[in-house]
């Protein structure tokens, strides 16, 4: 018996051996599954994270925007009147108007995301390649680095008449309006005929808005011959003031005339302070007082500075890079069918980056600028228009300072004149304007008539805005909407390219009003 135990000992420890290894490999192997599940379930957790991060911003950000919205709104719709008492009006043009308040800009908001600010370090990068290889072009061209601005100076040459012509419409836009509406309100409650003494001083202030806002720019553009960047200060400024004037206007005479002062009072007028403000503030609405920030931020002052400077050299290097060795050949050119394709697609890229260019550069850095300088703390002054899938949507949020002009006292006053009977004339008719304003900046601007831009707003612009309306939800718009968008930059910079160099190789021979109106592109043997 003694001597068979050892073997059945030693044969069971063997099994026992084997079924650790077994139970070893299968704990080992279920590890590792478990392990592998983990993994993915992490994947897909933080996947539904970001997702569910996302849905609750954008619901969280519509909720305080509403809440904000109805919290101002009562303020809003109480108004004082002469005698310092509140007038509850039920619904004037001025109480369901636009509500200021505290916000940011949009792309301030995104920067402070790491992935958003690295796609604005993608631009730095091409403005650093593109100064990097007009030195190098330079040097290889010349022998040395040729640090010249010839067409940036020249865009800017005469810059002091510009200057003096601003001031003469600044001074003009400050005292003339403004001294008219009170020496206007404090006769219009006394005065035997309202009617008569209301036409009267609209009818003389319109004439000398004509003369002073009207002709007076373009005498000093058109008789001192400015140079592109000067003309466009003065033009765009010229613009501004009409637009600024108006607004504040408008947004004054319906107060005065809904509320007489009481025997003995005098009557109450907006401060000229409150008015001086308004001239310079990144609004076209006008309002006795805006929501204001506490300080300026001097950090942000700067830096808004330095990327407006950045905006200004890139526009240079594009117009010297991508566009004048297209358009100024050293020899004469021919522009066919074949030639003009080809010509659009080149340009398509330029601009494109116009573009965008202008947008970061006016609608971000310069409304910015001036709304941190004077503490004015609603800074919408666009909406994520990159993000549009109808061109109602994105006309609404390109723009929205110009937007809140054109449908308060654009579309909403027609509706209200025509008893909201001709909504689609109401919005053809602010189209109309928005297309002629344009078509004259330009025109102005550039000193020749080619209506590049105004074809394009009122025709494929309205097309567009009834056939891609804001039922479109699908993505696939918002990629439509990019394409005609860059299509469309690159048809006017090519057009207005060979217009421009048209003009100085073939100048006009006359001043008859057909040949004013004819581009010289169309006749010139340099494009032919």
């Amino acid at each position: 018996m003694t001597t068979e135990q050892p073997p059945n000992t030693l044969l069971h420890r063997n099994v026992k051996a084997h079924q650790t290894d077994e139970i070893s490999s299968h704990v080992g192997s279920h590890n590792n599954a478990q392990e592998e599940d983990l993994k993915q379930w992490q994947k897909h957790v933080q996947k539904l994270k970001v997702k569910v991060l996302e849905q609750v911003q954008d619901q969280l950000s519509d909720i305080l925007d509403k809440a904000l919205k109805e919290t101002v709104q009562p303020f809003t719709q109480i108004q004082p009147t002469a005698n310092g008492k509140t007038n509850h009006s039920s619904r004037s043009q001025r109480d369901d108007g636009k509500v200021f308040m505290d916000r940011p800009s949009l792309l301030d908001e995104l920067f402070e995301i790491n992935h958003i600010r690295a796609i604005y370090h993608m631009f730095i990068a091409i403005l650093l390649l593109f100064c990097a290889s007009t030195l190098i072009v330079d040097f290889m061209d010349h022998g040395r680095l040729v640090l010249e601005f010839d067409l940036l100076f020249f865009a800017f040459g005469k810059l002091g008449t510009a200057v003096w012509a601003w001031v003469v419409m600044f001074a003009y836009t400050l005292l003339v309006p403004y001294y008219t509406l009170v020496l206007w309100g404090s006769q219009y409650h006394t005065f035997p005929s309202k009617l008569l003494l209301s036409l009267g001083t609209g009818l003389l202030l319109a004439v000398v808005q004509i003369c002073v806002l009207g002709q007076y720019p373009i005498h000093v553009v058109v008789h001192n011959q400015l140079p592109p960047a000067s003309r466009f200060i003065v033009i765009l400024e010229q613009i501004r003031f009409l637009m600024k004037s108006y607004s504040f206007i408008r947004e004054t005479v319906p107060v005065i005339m809904k509320n007489p002062p009481k025997e003995g009072e005098s009557p109450r007028f907006p401060t000229l302070s409150s008015y001086l403000y308004f001239l310079f503030c990144p609004t076209l609405i006008y309002r006795e007082s805006y929501p204001r920030n506490s300080h300026i931020r001097w950090k942000y002052v700067g830096v808004t500075c330095g990327m407006l400077l950045a905006c200004l050299f890139y526009g240079y290097f594009i117009l010297v890079r991508l566009c004048v060795p297209v358009y100024r050949p050293a020899s004469n050119k021919t522009f066919g069918g074949r030639s003009m394709v080809l010509a659009i697609f080149h340009s398509i890229l330029p601009g494109s980056m116009f573009l965008l260019l202008c947008f970061f550069a006016f609608l971000h850095c310069w409304l910015n600028l001036f709304g941190e300088l004077l503490r004015f703390a609603d800074r919408m002054f666009y909406k994520d228009w990159w993000n549009a899938t109808s061109f109602p949507s994105y006309y609404r949020t390109w723009n929205v300072v110009v937007h809140d002009f054109l449908y308060y006292y654009g579309y909403r006053d027609f509706l209200w004149l025509s008893k909201r009977k001709f909504r689609t004339a109401a919005m053809l008719s602010v189209f109309m304007v928005s297309a002629l304003v344009h078509e004259y900046a330009l025109g102005m601007g550039f000193g020749f008539f080619y209506p590049v831009m105004f074809c394009l707003f009122t025709v494929f612009g309205v097309t567009f805005n009834f056939a891609m309306n804001d039922k479109r939800q699908n993505p696939m718009f918002n990629v439509i909407i990019w394409t005609s968008l860059f299509l469309g930059q690159g048809v006017q910079v090519c057009l207005y390219c060979q217009e421009w160099y048209a003009q100085i190789h073939c100048p006009r021979t006359g001043n008859s009003f057909s040949e004013l109106l004819t581009p010289r592109s169309w006749s010139c043997s340099h494009n032919r």
